[in-house]
């Protein structure tokens, strides 16, 4: 009966109540899509990182993070990456020649990492191919170089261009190597394609002086559910070698997965914190408008007790109301913006700059609606505590005589 008359009560004011629903639904709909896009830009971001810059796990020498040095290189790294790639959870695993160097030319020098690879295997595990703007990929010539638009453009280069790169080799004598610019990347992180240079591994390592160095082993999964898994089982096959996923290998990465809830949780929160207010301020103009109502239920025997549930039922159906409109709402917007993405082409400047795409898909975890869900209706619950105290103050016979 109580559920029956506080439903009713609900719809005695249908413009109030269509208030209280409609912030319900937009407040719910602009807090999923808000988040939607901001997990998209994040996960965008960390899906640039794995695919194109650290993949999923790294094998180094124990010493070779610290300093960098090139006479820290990895034993048998050719039957290493072959045992890797028999892992069922493994989908790529390359090896690489890595050195800190100087690139010149006429128009001058830069500091950057030069990293030799293996251009079939680089290819599946980092598809550094797919991000050629120019040119082409390596070919069976020697000397070939991939080198990223925005050092392309301080150094003044252009396809079929020479530079020259220094370095020391492995007895610390200083050589160089001419190498011509085959093709022009952009992995729209502008910090990263200004650090570093692509050429063959045979190319590099023959001017080091060993055809058999390898300094970085690159692992990208199938699944990144099975990351420490992986690791685990690595760390326990080989033992002399240092073992690290991307989180320990790039500290920004962890820091923006973390951020994926510490921002849902925030969001939700203001969220809730200015729903709160506005129902508390509807549901006490609702009670102070039925004083003779109210007072006149109370003289016919409800108890307190019930008047206090019947305007917590009142305020939680306002919040059930609303909540799924606003989910559909939300979920249709990121539904339609996860097809063709937002354009920010116009920020691309600054995007690249924190190696994010300018065109941003929303995503969302089907977990988040029922947290949005939980939340309206505990804030319903909380709103209506205060009116609700209010109308229980109330004495019947002074509340029958207000007009």
């Amino acid at each position: 009966m109580l559920l029956k008359i506080a439903w009713r009560n609900v719809w005695r004011s249908p413009l109030r109540s269509f208030v209280v629903i409609g912030s319900v639904a937009v407040g719910i709909w602009s807090v999923v899509t808000l988040l939607g896009f901001s997990f998209g830009l994040i996960q965008g971001f960390i899906d640039n990182a794995l695919r194109y810059q650290v993949s999923h796990i790294q094998l180094h020498h124990p010493d070779f993070p610290e300093d960098k040095e090139i006479q820290f290189v990895l034993s048998d790294a050719g039957k290493k990456v072959a045992e890797i790639n028999e892992m069922e959870s493994v989908a790529s695993a390359t090896m690489r020649t890595l050195v800190n160097g100087m690139i010149s030319t006429a128009a001058g020098t830069r500091g950057g990492t030069v990293r030799g690879i293996e251009p079939e295997t680089e290819a599946k595990t980092t598809s550094l191919k797919e991000k050629l703007i120019e040119g082409t990929y390596f070919s069976d010539k020697k000397n070939q170089l991939l080198i990223g638009k925005p050092l392309a453009k301080k150094l003044n280069l252009k396809l079929r261009k020479k530079v020259v790169i220094q370095f020391q080799n492995l007895e610390g004598d200083i050589v160089a190597g001419a190498f011509r610019i085959a093709g022009i990347f952009d992995t729209k992180n502008t910090l990263y394609d200004e650090m570093n240079v692509f050429v063959k591994r045979t190319d590099l390592n023959r001017l080091l002086g060993d055809p058999t160095v390898a300094h970085e082993i690159a692992i990208y999964l199938k699944d990144g559910k099975t990351l420490d898994t992986d690791v685990a089982a690595l760390q326990a096959k080989y033992p002399d070698v240092l073992t690290e996923n991307y989180r320990a290998i790039s500290p920004d990465v962890k820091l923006y997965e973390t951020n994926i809830g510490i921002s849902s949780t925030i969001f939700i929160f203001l969220f809730m914190l200015a729903l709160i207010f506005g129902i508390i301020n509807t549901m006490l103009m609702a009670v102070l408008e039925r004083n003779k109502e109210l007072g006149m239920l109370m003289a016919i025997g409800m108890n307190k007790a019930k008047v206090f549930k019947m305007i917590l039922l009142e305020t939680i159906f306002l919040g059930v109301v609303g909540a799924p409109i606003g989910i559909f709402l939300s979920w249709i917007t990121i539904k339609y913006f996860s097809n063709i993405g937002l354009d920010l082409t116009s920020f691309s400047a600054g995007l690249e700059q924190m190696g994010m795409d300018t065109i941003i898909y929303p995503v969302t975890e089907p977990s988040l609606y029922l947290q949005i869900t939980i939340a309206v209706v505990l804030t319903a619950f909380l709103a209506a505590i205060y009116p609700a105290l209010k109308a229980i103050k109330l004495r019947p016979v002074e509340a029958m005589r207000k007009i």
